[in-house]
């Protein structure tokens, strides 16, 4: 088991190191048109921002193709026979600002005491740089509501940067993002990492249906997370995003499905699935 572990940590160490040495494409290249950065699943996190699983990316949910783009997901995750129900909403304006908003219905007593649903409020603001991206932003975490004895709140502010690259000759988009969580009646000098990476699977055979979406991080999407708990070694989920929008019929809307593994390198792994769906209004 152990040597089994070790061969997951080296193989996700490789998948997200030769990304970063490919970011810059050779001139040999394919077109802008099939481009990683093109290619890349603008998907929602478990808290409702666009972004991978646990980790926002710089990119906004509409950020090339709408002035006013909306998205609505839903998330379960599933650990120990209880599920734990998000869903999510996120607004994209001008391009380069995305509003985000979710509710973690959480099972009554998994955390604490008692009525476990959160409510996470999100920001974002986007900076293209080249065939990167840069986003500013933070969210506010309003935990156990309608539980006076055990509510409090929580918030983290963050930078992400997303670079595409080629990975195995594949479309790939890695991430990275350093932060700062804080917690009320509560301080740490902790910093918050998280590192990622979005991998066009099979393109050859599949097209761009078929995404690999990892991510790692030393905090979770939100103080209080369901399945998805990094307090002891960091938080590794992977999985696959389905990109229903790759029909050409269906090519100006958004529309993907999640299935994931999450938390696989502890004991209490957890499973999730979800939906995204997201419309350009302007």
């Amino acid at each position: 088991m152990k040597i089994f572990k070790i061969a997951i940590v080296a193989l996700f160490a490789a998948a997200f190191c030769i990304p970063c040495l490919y970011a810059q494409a050779p001139e040999s290249s394919p077109p802008a048109a099939s481009s990683p950065a093109s290619n890349s699943l603008k998907g929602m996190s478990l808290n409702g921002s666009t972004g991978l699983f646990s980790i926002p990316t710089g990119r906004t949910g509409w950020e090339q193709s709408s002035s006013f783009g909306l998205d609505m997901g839903y998330h379960a995750i599933i650990d120990g026979g209880k599920a734990s129900h998000i869903p999510k909403l996120s607004l994209s304006l001008f391009k380069w600002l995305e509003l985000s908003g979710a509710f973690d219905v959480q099972p009554d007593g998994f955390i604490t005491t008692g009525n476990g649903s959160d409510f996470i409020a999100g920001a974002k603001i986007h900076f293209p740089v080249s065939n990167a991206a840069i986003a500013l932003g933070g969210n506010f975490q309003s935990l156990n509501l309608g539980n006076d004895a055990n509510s409090y709140v929580a918030g983290q502010v963050y930078l992400a940067v997303s670079y595409a690259g080629r990975f195995f000759n594949s479309p790939a988009e890695t991430t990275l993002v350093l932060g700062k969580t804080f917690v009320e009646n509560k301080s740490d000098s902790n910093i918050d990492f998280g590192m990622g990476f979005d991998l066009v699977l099979l393109q050859r055979y599949l097209g761009n249906f078929v995404h690999w979406i990892t991510d790692f991080a030393n905090f979770s999407y939100s103080a209080e997370p369901f399945g998805a708990d990094s307090t002891f070694r960091g938080v590794l989920n992977t999985g696959l995003r389905i990109n229903i929008a790759a029909v050409p019929a269906l090519s100006k809307l958004k529309l993907s499905v999640d299935v994931l593994m999450v938390d696989i390198l502890d004991e209490n792994r957890a499973f999730s699935a979800g939906v995204v769906f997201g419309v350009p209004i302007l």
